[in-house]
């Protein structure tokens, strides 16, 4: 009887132990179970669920640099015909050639995404920026099935705070964060440098200055402008062009440019061939503007090139602050500082290359065309 009740005891403990270390197992499993999906809400205010383990992405748009920034070319399994065209003026082009060798998933800006393509190569998740707006975000969702998570670089060109949002985004996207991170501290740690060191400038130093030749929507002469230009807003620098009134990409009576007269004009050198052409024709305007008579005329990287290119447009913004303020900046080699921005943001250094294709950081000289001399 004692050894039958023993039996039962046993039984029973043992059924118990097996229940509660059941119950406790499956607690421990749950809690240590990663989320399959996760939900985010992107820049257009959309709720996108994602994948937890992000394998293959398309970027397509502004995305595309942004993502380079973040995660280089991993994970990316195809790119729009339009970035494999020319590698020229786009540094993510130049430091990740793999790209030209990715399948081609659309044409690109300004045509709207192909679905098709895209399901080919099977993303796990699509990042687009500035090429489709909501509703195009939506439809291209629908009919791939595949998450599509919107997004824009903004349009201070540097120092955006919707760059900002966008780059952290990316990172949250394929578990970047901490790379995403790094990169908005980077961009702030320079515009905190450049502000304090211009911060103090008086009126009586800041000299006049024009930028022009810049690219917007394709290449231009002489007349394309910008006004509250944020490589100059930083700098605390006297942009004439701010008399228009107007904000962001302005195309001038270039007889105007004779009115104000700048102390110091800055020409993009993707439209430098440009001006060149437009020099020969109307040699007497040019020669009859002070910054041309005096020597001040200086060249900068080009840094639109399928979107804002912000790597060359921060190098160019130190450039621009050791041509205003020399003393200011006596510690700063813009070539270096070049190669320093590039490589932290893409890992290669590519002023040599820029400067090969463009002229680089130099003064430049309307008598003879694609001649730069030296003198900085």
């Amino acid at each position: 009887m004692y050894k039958k009740f023993s039996c039962m005891m046993v039984a029973m403990l043992f059924l118990i132990t097996c229940v509660f270390s059941g119950c406790g197992n499956k607690g421990i499993s749950k809690s240590s179970e990663k989320p399959e999906k996760i939900n985010l809400t992107d820049m257009d205010g959309r709720k996108v669920t994602i994948p937890a383990n992000i394998r293959r992405v398309v970027a397509i748009g502004s995305a595309m640099r942004l993502y380079c920034y973040v995660n280089g070319i991993n994970e990316l399994v195809g790119v729009e015909k339009a970035q494999q065209t020319s590698s020229d003026g786009r540094p993510y082009m130049l430091a990740n050639p793999g790209l030209k060798k990715l399948p081609v998933i659309g044409p690109g800006f300004p045509a709207d995404p192909n679905p098709e393509l895209i399901l080919n190569v099977k993303p796990d998740v699509i990042i687009a920026g500035d090429i489709v707006d909501k509703s195009g975000a939506e439809e291209l969702q629908n009919k791939t099935g595949i998450p599509v998570v919107n997004l824009t670089c903004g349009n201070n060109v540097v120092f955006d705070q919707k760059m900002y949002t966008a780059l952290k985004l990316i990172g949250k996207v394929i578990g970047k964060e901490k790379r995403a991170n790094d990169i908005v501290d980077y961009m702030e740690n320079c515009k905190n440098d450049l502000s304090k060191r211009t911060k103090d400038i008086s009126n009586e130093e800041k000299q006049s200055v024009y930028v022009g030749a810049l690219s917007m929507k394709g290449t231009h002469g002489i007349e394309s402008t910008s006004a509250n230009y944020p490589q100059l807003e930083i700098l605390n620098a006297k942009n004439v062009a701010d008399e228009t009134g107007k904000s962001g990409s302005v195309m001038i009576d270039k007889e105007k440019l004779l009115t104000w007269n700048p102390q110091k004009i800055i020409i993009d050198e993707g439209g430098y061939t440009l001006v060149q052409q437009d020099y020969g024709k109307n040699s007497n305007f040019y020669n009859s503007l002070s910054a041309v008579k005096n020597g001040e005329l200086y060249g900068q990287l080009p840094y639109v090139a399928y979107y804002n290119n912000i790597d060359t447009a921060l190098a160019d913004t130190y450039y621009l602050g050791k041509v205003l303020y020399p003393e200011k900046f006596k510690d700063i080699n813009p070539e270096k500082k070049a190669d320093e921005i590039y490589k932290f943001l893409l890992g290669k250094e590519l002023y040599s290359q820029m400067a090969k294709d463009y002229g680089g950081f130099k003064k430049i000289t309307l008598k003879q065309l694609n001649k730069f001399i030296n003198k900085k």
